[in-house]
Order: structure tokens, then sequence, then C-alpha cells
């Protein structure tokens, strides 16, 4: 079924890691946006701790104020947490991709339509990433509001 060919060139080994080399890139930039979700999850997290302790020692419309933007940072870190898993997707999916451009000449097998699916199933994954990481940030900015007392508050100055 497979020919196995222990005696590879260099030129073909050459040939397999400059095709494996764009996948690679791929994967350093999926790091770099893994490292921007769990920055932002570190800082919700804090955030929600924070305003936890808020919540026991308020009381009335603040109180209420307080257990919205708790909600708030819930739903955040939720849609945090699905980015985080679609982007580790296409990681995994993008690894496989690179493993089976090298088993594929190994093996001396086609598995070009498999490498193709993978790399758009990746390519899907990420880009569902981007997309959840995107609702995330646009309801982090809509729930950045500044009470209109704070605004207007003034300070009387003393002689």
């Amino acid at each position: 079924m497979f020919e196995s060919s222990p005696d590879l060139s260099v030129n073909t080994v050459a040939e397999i890691v400059r095709l494996a080399l764009a996948p690679v890139f791929l994967l350093s930039g999926i790091g770099a946006f893994l490292n921007v979700l769990a920055a932002r999850l570190s800082r919700i997290v804090d955030r929600s701790r924070e305003v936890g302790s808020l919540v026991l020692t308020s009381r009335g419309q603040e109180h209420d104020r307080w257990i919205a933007d708790l909600k708030v940072l819930d739903r955040r870190m939720s849609l945090i947490s699905w980015a985080t898993g679609l982007s580790v997707t296409s990681a995994i999916l993008t690894c496989l991709v690179v493993v089976l451009l090298f088993a594929a000449n190994l093996i001396r097998t086609r598995l070009g339509t498999e490498i193709a699916w993978l790399f758009i199933a990746s390519m899907l994954t990420i880009g569902g990433g981007f997309a959840v990481f995107l609702i995330q940030t646009t309801i982090a900015a809509r729930a950045v509001r500044i009470r209109s007392e704070l605004l207007q508050h003034t300070v009387d100055e003393a002689d």
C-alpha cells in the first residue's frame, strides 16, 4: 500500500521544508493571538474579582449595577474561552498539515486532498476565533460607560 523510502534526498527534504514554512508562520501568528487572548482573560478575571468584592458591600442601585457588570464580565470570559478553543483547534489542524506534508513524502502517498481539507478547517477555525474575539471586544466597548454624575462632578476649590 505505502512505498517506504528511508533515503530521501536533501533536495526533497528541502522542498518539503519550504512547503511547510507557510503553515509554520501561521502557527506563529496563532500563538501571538493566543497570547492576546490570555492577556484579555487575565484582565477580565482580575476585574471580576474586584467587582465581586464590591457586590458584597453594595446596596440598592449600586448593587444592581455591579451585578450587571459581573454578568457582562462572565459573558466576556465565556467568549474568550471559545476564541481560545477555536484558535488552539486551528493550531492543532495546522500542525497536522505540516506532519502530513512530511508523511506524504516519506511514505510516498498522495494526501493532497486531506492536507487541503485540514488547511481549510484550520482557516475556518481561526476565522471563527477572530469572529468570537470581535464579539467579545464589541461587548467590552459597549460595557464601558461612565456615569453622568462622574462626568458632571466638580471639585470645590479650597482657599
